[in-house]
């Protein structure tokens, strides 16, 4: 049974290359605990069995998770068939830093990234780097001409460029950036010179209501963005984890969602799991809009945890053997919840 409001999103049944099916991502980060290590690993089987189209790991401001950012890509890289994608932030690092970074990266196989300028220390004594990238812009300028280079001094780099190209992925931000105090508009113009610099597509920041989206989307377009951009998603399961990610990120959580979420009793194992099916729900609704609304698929932010993110896959029509098809899985299929 399908709502009568809402159009169906038709199956796709030819396999992950398929030209329609939207393609699903997974955002993890290295452990900072060595002993939480074999859970992460066990959260990336798990994942894993969702065929995502790639997986990126995240990397700590002027670099301060790069050995473990590099370990894990690596394990990725030799132990997985899943595609990873390195996060680079050229915030507070030097451009001579920041270029033996890449190449770290590519002598290592990687051909993807997410170029990102970070955020600053929590350190008022902080300053830019007088020989460092300022944009996120200029990190994707950087990684093309890194790549440029070796292909111009190595025959056998150009073939394997040619054969795997690199792609760079950078920010967007549906809200505008609260980090640094931008608004949508001018976050838009950075997109597009981030987009002129070389990147490939873009990932939004975490968002609840899918105008956010279909603006920022608007807004690109009219400006002269061109790129795919990924709506980035978090699953709405966990009330206090939301109230933090609002924290780090000053993107605000709507009242509707906290509401419907603390509406459940955290001691009672029961309500919480009533409270996990009422969260996916959410989630699930967040996802088919976002479809409806032409994003190309969804990247969802797991914190390092499987449950929620393939439940919602799963809601969504995206879960399964394989992320084949999209297609909408309704209320009743789901718990009812309370409505207070």
């Amino acid at each position: 049974m399908t709502s009568p409001d809402r159009p169906v999103h038709p199956p796709v049944t030819d396999g992950l290359g398929a030209v329609d099916r939207p393609t699903v991502s997974f955002e993890l980060f290295p452990p900072r605990n060595p002993d939480a290590a074999p859970r992460l690993w066990a959260t990336v089987q798990e994942l894993a069995a969702a065929r995502p189209d790639f997986v990126s790991v995240t990397y700590g401001a002027s670099g301060s998770t790069r050995t473990t950012t590099r370990a894990l890509v690596r394990r990725l890289l030799r132990e997985t068939s899943l595609t990873p994608i390195a996060h680079l932030t050229c915030v507070g690092t030097s451009r001579e830093d920041m270029t033996r970074t890449v190449e770290e990266f590519l002598d290592e196989g990687v051909r993807s990234f997410l170029a990102l300028r970070g955020d600053p220390p929590a350190d008022e004594s902080w300053r830019p780097h007088p020989e460092g990238l300022p944009t996120a812009g200029a990190l994707v300028a950087l990684l093309r001409e890194i790549e440029q280079r070796r292909c111009a001094t190595s025959a056998a780099q150009a073939v394997r460029a040619a054969t795997r190209p690199m792609s760079v992925a950078v920010a967007a931000f549906p809200r505008g950036n609260a980090g640094s105090g931008s608004t949508r508009e001018q976050d838009v113009a950075a997109l597009l010179a981030k987009q002129e610099a070389g990147a490939d597509f873009a990932i939004t920041q975490v968002f609840y209501d899918v105008d956010d989206y279909c603006e920022l989307v608007a807004l690109a377009r009219d400006a002269g963005v061109t790129v795919p951009i990924v709506p980035g998603i978090i699953p709405m399961t966990d009330p206090a984890r939301l109230r933090r990610v609002q924290q780090l990120t000053g993107v605000p959580v709507p009242a509707r969602v906290l509401d419907r979420l603390d509406a459940y009793d955290p001691d009672d194992p029961a309500d919480v799991a009533r409270r996990h099916r009422a969260g996916t729900r959410l989630g699930v609704d967040l996802v088919n809009a976002v479809l409806d609304g032409g994003a190309p698929g969804v990247h969802l932010y797991t914190f390092n945890t499987h449950g929620p993110a393939l439940d919602l896959l799963a809601g969504a029509g995206l879960g399964g053997d394989a992320p084949r098809a999209h297609s909408r899985v309704t209320a009743p299929s789901l718990t009812p919840v309370p409505t207070t």
